[in-house]
């Protein structure tokens, strides 16, 4: 690096110091002083960076302005002084809120005299009355800074107060007020503080508008999270464009809070476990209250959505994670109960898979990251959630022991999953560090490319021993297993992963399995399953068709999977040898093609490994005379195809999967249609 730069401090090549640089006593000032320092004051900072504090200037950022005027009146439901809450989208981009709580205060404010408290919220960051915690125990707006925001970066707004029998109202403009603060008779019964204002063209761009399904979302899910509030929704129908199913006007009212948004979220749709798990508990030490609902639905794409003081928390945070322990916890400890003993291996993530979960925290002085509040920070959280929830949950399951029996069944699947994708990883890891180093037994092709190449796979050494000197060595290679391989349809993961057999077809093929199946690091063009012509041949043959099923159904879909067929009787009249796979092809061949004189002699092969390598490249090797069977699954492009799929899953599982009774059922159903057994 010391060729880069000169004596000087300059980089080589550069000429002279800059002005104002660092290169030395010599460098000339370029009169940068005391007067270049801005100081910004008001909410002139809010509009030079707007993305500091509502995360920029896109659409996301535009209804995040609701967001900050509607979570006001929210906190004054919460606290108890509001009941009802309207929002209204007017033609002009216009939007209004509208509560029954207390209303802002608009007497002076004892720092500023000459302003009114309204004023000073509106104008001036950190500035409100929940730092204290005197006005609100519990609430969304923390720093101060939110109705003030949505003040700097809107073109017009209108606030009202209605408080004291009087209807106080001002206007501002781009943060700054345009109006005094003028006061006129409140219309009866009338309370509360309406917040009307349109963005500023300016910051978001003159094309910049409010979407009603967006606003309707938001408005709903604020419903959902407080059920002791009533929300009226208000839109120009001229705003709600063709297809969109967004209502011009709805009264949201929920009295079962979460439980009501998730049980109307999946309607229709069958449960896994104990049904909906619901409720809602006191925080620990008076430091609020939670509320849940959560369910495991049969398919379906799963979600997780959380709150803290209804402002939505996509990012997540410590409260998802005492739900999750909770959870957790719980459904480890009905394992043991229950007596089984690999509920431990359980992690959050097995438990939590599949699930529709609504989490709503109430906590008093939470912290968040960041202004627009993605991610609840506030370590008590994870504690004071799962001490709430546990008993809940623990009773939930209990309940209904049936139903926590298949939650518990579907999280363990889900953890042997888990743990086949780290086996999956973990040998290809291991395969791309020995890409030299492949199964001790696998006999490979010369051919350094996949097209024209084959694997075989066979059973045994006494096999694999014939096949490997039948084979084409430059297109043919030979993988022998030992005896019957897993069944891994009921095989648990722990068996997987310490299956060698499986773990050397793995990566003898190079193309990972489950999720990192890779297509084109498949190191053979035909993988040929090449088993004895017998009941127990074709028990093996079924067992490797499994593991392609369930390991590297992909590998099957594009065609790679084929069954060999060798024979299984020699037949031999005077000069003429032919071969017959079974005892119907063998009965053929006698009455239609051994029609000569002369004794025809039958002999009956044991197995490959019995078979004189001619012979076996010649009846089940050689591509110019042999059969193969080529695997397929339905390809799932109609309705028929999916129908023919989920039919086909359904038999496998019934017969390799980990429920004997099934099988058992099957035997005693077709077994009236045996008319021999090769025993």
């Amino acid at each position: 690096m010391d060729d880069l730069f000169t004596s000087g401090g300059a980089p080589a090549g550069a000429g002279p110091a800059a002005p104002g640089g660092r290169g030395g006593r010599g460098a000339r000032d370029d009169g940068y002083t005391a007067k270049d320092i801005e100081v910004l004051e008001g909410l002139e900072p809010v509009r030079r960076r707007p993305g500091m504090y509502i995360g920029g200037t896109d659409d996301r950022a535009l209804h995040h302005l609701v967001a900050e005027v509607l979570d006001n009146s929210m906190d004054e439901a919460v606290a108890g002084h509001a009941t009802t809450i309207e929002v209204r989208l007017e033609p002009d981009n216009r939007v209004t809120v509208r509560d029954n709580g207390r209303g802002i205060p608009v007497d002076p404010h004892p720092r500023f005299p000459e302003k009114s408290a309204l004023e000073v919220i509106l104008t001036t960051l950190h500035s409100g009355g929940k730092f204290g915690g005197g006005a609100y125990k519990v609430s969304g707006g923390l720093h101060g800074v939110g109705v003030s925001v949505v003040n700097a970066l809107a073109e017009e707004l209108r606030v009202e107060v209605a408080r004291d029998r009087a209807l106080w109202t001002q206007t501002y403009s781009r943060g700054a007020p345009t109006s005094a603060l003028d006061k006129g008779p409140a219309p009866q019964n009338r309370r509360g503080t309406t917040i009307s204002f349109r963005p500023d063209a300016e910051i978001f761009g003159a094309r910049a508008r409010f979407r009603p399904s967006w606003l309707f979302r938001m408005v709903r899910s604020k419903a959902y999270l407080f059920r002791g509030v009533k929300i009226r929704w208000r839109c120009d129908p001229a705003l709600i464009g063709d297809g969109d199913a967004t209502p011009a006007e709805e009264d949201l009212h929920f009295p079962n809070g979460l439980r009501d948004f998730l049980e109307a979220t999946l309607k229709g749709r069958a449960l896994i476990g104990p049904g909906v798990c619901a409720g809602n508990a006191e925080l620990a030490d008076d430091r609020g209250r939670v509320e849940w609902a959560l369910a495991w639905p049969e398919g379906g794409e799963p979600f997780l959505g959380s709150y803290c003081n209804t402002v939505p928390t996509p990012e997540g945070g410590t409260h998802e994670t005492g739900l999750r322990n909770a959870l957790l916890r719980g459904l480890r400890g009905y394992a043991e109960m229950a007596g089984h003993k690999k509920g431990g291996q359980l992690t959050a993530d097995d438990v939590t898979g599949g699930a529709c979960i609504l989490l709503s925290l109430f906590l008093r002085e939470p912290q968040f990251q960041g202004q627009t509040k993605e991610k609840l920070a506030s370590a008590e959280a994870t504690r004071l959630v799962e001490q709430a929830m546990r008993d809940h949950v623990d009773h939930w399951l209990s309940a209904d022991p049936e139903g926590a029996g298949r939650l518990l069944a579907a999280a363990l699947e889900r953890a042997e999953e888990r743990q086949r994708r780290k086996q999956a990883k973990d040998l290809s890891r291991k395969s791309a560090t020995k890409k030299l180093r492949l199964p001790g037994k696998l006999s490979d092709c010369t051919r350094s490319v996949a097209a024209g190449t084959e694997l075989f796979i066979v059973e045994g050494d006494s096999a694999g021993g014939s096949a490997k000197q039948a084979r084409a060595r430059e297109t043919q290679a030979v993988l022998p297993l030992r005896g019957k391989i897993l069944n891994v349809a009921s095989a648990s993961a722990d068996k997987l992963r310490a299956n060698q057999e499986l773990s050397d077809l793995v990566e003898a093929l190079g193309c990972g399995i489950r999720d990192r199946y890779d297509g084109e690091k498949l190191r053979y063009d035909k993988v040929i399953i090449m088993t004895d012509a017998d009941v127990d041949g074709a028990h093996i043959a079924s067992l490797l068709m499994t593991f392609f099923y369930r390991e590297m159904p992909k590998l099957i879909e594009a065609g790679h999977l084929y069954l060999a067929m060798p024979p299984l009787f020699r037949l031999a009249q005077g000069g003429t040898v032919v071969y017959a796979r079974d005892d119907a092809d063998k009965a053929r061949i006698v009455k239609e093609v051994l029609t000569g004189r002369g004794k025809i002699e039958v002999s009956r092969f044991k197995g490959l490994g019995e078979m004189p390598p001619a012979q076996l490249r010649e009846t089940t090797m050689d591509p110019k005379g042999r059969v193969l069977l080529r695997v397929v699954v339905p390809s799932r492009k109609t309705e028929e195809d999916q129908e023919e799929a989920r039919e086909t899953a359904s038999l496998v599982e019934r017969l390799m999967g980990r429920k004997a009774e099934t099988r058992f059922a099957f035997i005693q159903e077709n077994a009236r249609f045996v008319e021999g057994l090769d025993v």
